[in-house]
C-alpha cells in the first residue's frame, strides 16, 4: 500500500539545502510505492547551538508538522537527532511522528551494551542531554565527543571529506578504545555523508540516525502502529494558530 512521508527539517533552507539533506534518503532505501517529501521550517533556528535555537526548532517544527495528517500523510520524520517537537506532534496528531534520537538510541541498545555519540562540536552535545535524559538512557552512554569543527547546515560535509571523515574517525575510535562503546550513533543527521566511511573502518555497528528514522517508519507503518494518545494525549483548547501566527505561515 502507497504511503506518504512528510520530513521536517528543522533549519530554513533554500532548495539545494534541502536536496542536500534529501541524499540521505537513498533510491531503494524504502519501497518504491513510498512518497517521501523533505520540507524545511518556514522560519526559526540556525544552527541548533543554544537553547535560544532549540526553543525555536520546537516551535517551528511543530508548526511544520501540525497539517501533515489533513494533507494526507501518513506519518511524519522529524530530520533532527535533537527530536525537536516530538512529543508536541505526537499530542496533536494521530499518525506516527518519528525522530532520529529516540530511534537510534533504542536501536543502539538492542545491539549492544553501550553506546558512543559523535558530532561535529561540543554546541550540540545539549541536544543529547536533553533526550538522554528524557528517555532514561543515561546509564547506556559509554560518552560524547565532538571534532570541534563548526557545521555548515546546508552544504554538509561536502568538499571536506579529507580532513572531517578523519577526525570522526579518530574520534569514533576513541568512543571505542578509551570509552568502551561498542556501537557509534552519528550525532546529527547532516553527518550522514560519513556513514560509509566510517562503517568499513570501525569494529562496531554505526547508525546513520536519518536512515534508521525511515526504517523506524517503515516498520510503525507496516505493523499499523503508531503512538499512544495515552501517552500523548492531545490538548483539550488546541492553539494551533498559534504557532502559525509565530512562524509567519
Amino acid at each position: 500500500m502507497s504511503k506518504k512521508i512528510k520530513v521536517i527539517i528543522p533549519i530554513p533552507m533554500d532548495q539545494a539545502g534541502v536536496d542536500a539533506r534529501a541524499a540521505q534518503l537513498t533510491d531503494g532505501f524504502l519501497p518504491a510505492d513510498y512518497q517521501v517529501v523533505f520540507e524545511s521550517v518556514k522560519a526559526g533556528a540556525a544552527l541548533g547551538d543554544s537553547y535560544h535555537d532549540t526553543l525555536l526548532m520546537d516551535v517551528s517544527v511543530t508548526e511544520a508538522g501540525l497539517r501533515a495528517e489533513e494533507e494526507g500523510f501518513d506519518a511524519i520524520c522529524i530530520d533532527t537527532v535533537s527530536d525537536s517537537a516530538l512529543n508536541a506532534l505526537r499530542s496533536c496528531l494521530t499518525i506516527p511522528v518519528i525522530a532520529p534520537g529516540a530511534s537510534s538510541f533504542y536501536l543502539a541498545c538492542n545491539l549492544g551494551k553501550r553506546f558512543g555519540i559523535v558530532t561535529m562540536w561540543d554546541e550540540w552535545f545539549p541536544l543529547y542531554e536533553k533526550t538522554l535524559t528524557e528517555y532514561h538512557l543515561w546509564d547506556r552512554l559509554a560518552g560524547m565527543r565532538s571534532i570541534n569543527t563548526r557545521p555548515d547546515l546546508e552544504e554538509l560535509l561536502a568538499g571536506k571529506e579529507e580532513v572531517v571523515f578523519g577526525k570522526l574517525l579518530e574520534t569514533s575510535r576513541k568512543l571505542i578504545e578509551e570509552d568502551g562503546a561498542d556501537v557509534i550513533i552519528l550525532g546529527s543527521t547532516t553527518m550522514h555523508q560519513s556513514h560509509g566511511f566510517l562503517r568499513e573502518r570501525l569494529p562496531v555497528p554505526v547508525l546513520n540516525p536519518g536512515q534508521v528514522s525511515f526504517k523506524t517508519c517503515q516498520m510503525l507503518l507496516e505493523l499499523g502502529l503508531t503512538h499512544s494518545k495515552h501517552a500523548y494525549p492531545a490538548p483539550e483548547v488546541p492553539r494551533h494558530d498559534l504557532f502559525h501566527a509565530l512562524v509567519g505561515a
